[in-house]
């Protein structure tokens, strides 16, 4: 029997990372688990892995040396590549895309994970846009993250363990803004960038636990990196903090140049995200998109799609595509006839490129048909994917003229998986055919 893990543990025994590797199983993360170097490039080279996470508390041999080893086995697929527990994470970071410290919960990790597994497909789908519109005469800036110390946003009151942890960071460089209460946190959060926020939780949890949840509720803050700092042993459990939205855990304690460490790590990460997503955004200014829904046009999406298949070949990921195509209802000929439907597609178009990850390619295909191109996913995710656009696009109204009710649209969802061997236009034609079936059905 095959074993599809995404994980590989590099590690001399379970102390540490059994119960992390448990954890993650039960998340949907699957380990494996390797005991050396070689063992772990073999496994490399079987399995369709995302990330390699390094013990390197236990004796594992030179940890930067094999980070760099693992990544370029994987060549010209990135590998995300976490080290737990270097003696000096800030000599070493460079040769990681993230280091951490223990004990690492699996709740923490996964939600770490995906977000940096995340950021790895996008900065390999900036390679492969820029030379799309290369082809086409156009040049993609560069990611660049913003100059300047980062930017910290410490949400408590004043103790004096929080202010020793506000003056850490001072002193690792970090900009500090304090705030008392939840309602300045947020107008700070809304008038400012911030790259992470530390929140003070007193006796009083469960305000520091609410402000968490509200960013995870918004989608401005969504990204933004939250540290719980707490003064008093947590009366909420682990796995409910970080599934809250709280993306590490620290205590008075763990010294405070120690967890001001973490918070930069975490803004230092934050930042390299930020950087890829705005560079991809930027290609709607490009000049080659399509004007009323600023998606990629028919022609510019066949021919990086060409590519996309290549490099999801090269790379050994799954590439998914869905075709979503306005359903004929009844109802909607009027709004056909009198021209509405036009007027309404460009903000349909519009919502489609914003329900989209920034790695994803939405198109325009045809006056009421639409196509998603899908890195690293599977096709019962790609199908989720397309649901879930059609939902909520199915809960807008579309102004339908004076006196007439305004309308919904609903989608016809064709979804399919790049298969081995297969080309672009066979597979974006499954896509298409499937939806064309529900259409006639």
């Amino acid at each position: 029997m095959s074993v599809h893990a995404r994980v590989l543990i590099v590690a001399k025994d379970d102390t540490l990372v059994g119960p992390l590797a448990e954890g993650l199983d039960r998340l949907g993360w699957r380990t494996v688990t390797a005991r050396g170097p070689y063992a772990a490039l073999a496994a490399l080279a079987d399995m369709e892995i995302e990330v390699a996470i390094i013990d390197a508390t236990r004796g594992v041999e030179d940890a930067t040396t094999l980070g760099r080893r693992l990544k370029a086995a994987c060549a010209p697929r990135r590998l995300a590549v976490i080290a737990i527990g270097l003696p000096d994470p800030e000599r070493e970071s460079a040769a990681f895309d993230l280091t951490l410290s223990p004990p690492l919960h699996p709740a923490q990790a996964a939600m770490r994970l995906d977000a940096l597994t995340r950021m790895i497909v996008a900065e390999e789908e900036f390679e492969l846009r820029a030379e799309t519109f290369a082809d086409r005469g156009r040049r993609l800036d560069l990611p660049e993250e913003p100059p300047g110390p980062y930017r910290v946003l410490a949400i408590g009151e004043p103790a004096p363990d929080f202010l020793a942890l506000s003056n850490a960071l001072a002193r690792s460089g970090a900009e500090v803004v304090g705030a008392f209460t939840a309602y300045t946190a947020f107008d700070y959060l809304h008038e400012r960038a911030f790259d992470a926020v530390v929140l003070w939780a007193d006796a009083n949890q469960s305000e520091a636990m609410s402000i968490a949840t509200g960013m995870r509720r918004n989608t401005r803050l969504y990204h933004i990196p939250a540290l719980l700092y707490l003064q008093a042993p947590a009366t909420i459990g682990l796995a409910e903090a970080f599934h809250r939205g709280v993306s590490d855990l620290a205590t008075p304690e763990v010294a405070a140049t120690e967890t001001a460490r973490r918070v930069i790590e975490l803004a230092r990460t934050y930042r390299r995200q930020s950087a890829i997503r705005q560079a991809l955004e930027k290609a709607r200014g490009s000049g080659l998109m399509d004007g009323p829904t600023g998606l990629f046009t028919r022609d510019l999406f066949a021919a990086h799609l060409v590519r996309l298949v290549q490099a999801a070949r090269l790379r050994n990921r799954p590439l998914s595509l869905c075709v979503l195509r306005v359903a004929d209802k009844p109802e909607l000929k009027f709004a056909r006839v009198g021209g509405w439907m036009d007027r309404a597609i460009p903000q349909i178009g519009s919502m489609v490129g914003r329900l989209v990850r920034a790695e994803d390619t939405a198109a325009r295909l045809g006056p009421e048909v639409f196509a998603l191109a899908l890195p690293a996913t599977g096709l019962a995710a790609a199908r989720a994917a397309g649901e879930r656009i059609a939902a909520v696009i199915g809960c807008t109204a579309f102004d339908a003229g004076d006196k007439r009710t305004p309308f919904v649209v609903e989608f016809d969802i064709g979804v399919a998986e790049v298969e081995m061997g297969e080309n672009a236009a066979r597979a974006l034609e499954r896509a298409a055919t499937r939806a064309a079936q529900l259409k006639a059905s």
